[in-house]
């Protein structure tokens, strides 16, 4: 994969996720790990764990680190201006017209349909989160049994965090400190 091809990729996802960074996760996840195989599942389950953990927006994260990752500083740099130039291209041409036609039936009627539909776009992307972070599923389908679908200590940590975020006044960047502490150090 050449680094032009790479940065169309990531204009694509730019382009198309309407909703935020777990939109774009989603659609990273489906085209550089399923579609391209350029990226293994449990590998960008970590990069994504890392880029939710960083400062900034998580999309932009991932697109980074991705870029990083797959052909260095270049990449890094084709990959974020990928996956924001989408973006800038939009919101400008919004911000030129959009009082000619925000009153617009037709116009109304789009917006009421994203919503939903970056709902669910978002709520595919916490299962996937979800099933890669806490279940293992590829040890459950050798026939192992129903207990080997689950990652025990992943699953502790996760409700350990649940239980210090409802019922402590600690920040939730803390929690999000500590999970990444605890999960350089013990998985």
């Amino acid at each position: 994969m050449s680094l032009l091809h790479l940065f169309f990729i990531f204009f694509y996802i730019g382009l198309f996720a309407i909703g935020g960074g777990l939109v774009a996760a989603t659609f990273m996840q489906q085209t550089l790990v399923e579609q391209y195989q350029l990226i293994s599942a449990d590998k960008f389950c970590s990069m994504l764990a890392i880029s939710e953990s960083t400062p900034g927006p998580i999309g932009i994260n991932l697109a980074t680190y991705i870029g990083m990752e797959l052909f260095g500083p270049a990449g890094a740099v084709i990959t974020t201006l990928g996956e924001i130039l989408p973006s800038l291209i939009v919101i400008m041409l919004i911000a030129r017209f959009f009082s000619r036609f925000q009153d617009k039936p037709l116009v109304k009627a789009a917006f009421s349909g994203l919503r939903p539909a970056t709902t669910g776009m978002v709520l595919i992307a916490m299962v996937q989160v979800f099933t890669l972070s806490l279940l293992d599923v590829a040890s459950f389908s050798t026939g192992r049994g129903l207990a080997s679908l689950f990652c025990w200590p992943q699953i502790a940590l996760f409700e350990a965090c649940l239980v210090i975020l409802f019922k402590s006044k600690l920040h939730p960047v803390v929690i999000i400190a500590l999970g990444a502490v605890f999960g350089v150090l013990f998985l």
